[in-house]
């Protein structure tokens, strides 16, 4: 398996039909990799983004700290699949000297990573079916380099 490191390079909201959707660029920001995504995910994904922490712990709080508590710690996120319209990803965590892989949903895990503090890859075979489209990947392209401000969402 072949992986590149991306970051999160936003969050927005869909206009055309009012969903949440967290952007994926790699490091040479040429490929760009868009995610819809739940409202709860993007919240945490978009408290995560501006470094505010919430007066109780969401979910992905909860799920950092049981980690920290056990004693490991998380090492990665991989985005490894794209499968009839779904992305799938791992978390990867080291407990000892024993490393853990546990299934999850792309925007748990990255909600995650950005509380953990850890890298987010996508497996390249991802990055191509996900681009597989030329037109709709332009399409795409256009469209956030026309972005306001108020296009994106503010993780409230």
């Amino acid at each position: 398996m072949s992986i590149v490191q991306v970051n999160v390079q936003g969050l927005m909201v869909d206009p055309y039909n009012q969903a949440y959707v967290v952007l994926l660029r790699d490091e040479e920001n040429s490929d760009l990799l868009p995610i819809w995504v739940g409202k709860a995910e993007a919240n945490a994904i978009g408290l995560a983004m501006e470094d505010v922490t919430p007066p109780r712990p969401m979910t992905h709080d909860l799920l950092h700290s049981v980690i920290d508590t056990l004693g490991a710690r998380t090492l990665s996120v991989v985005i490894n699949d794209l499968h009839e319209n779904t992305f799938y990803a791992k978390v990867h965590l080291l407990r000892g000297d024993a490393e853990v892989t546990v299934d999850s949903r792309p925007s748990d895990a990255i909600a995650l990573a950005l509380r953990a503090d850890c890298p987010v890859f996508v497996d390249t075979k991802v990055m191509e079916k996900s681009q597989g489209d030329r037109e709709q990947a332009v399409e795409i392209e256009k469209w956030l380099e026309n972005l306001k401000p108020e296009d994106f969402a503010s993780g409230e």
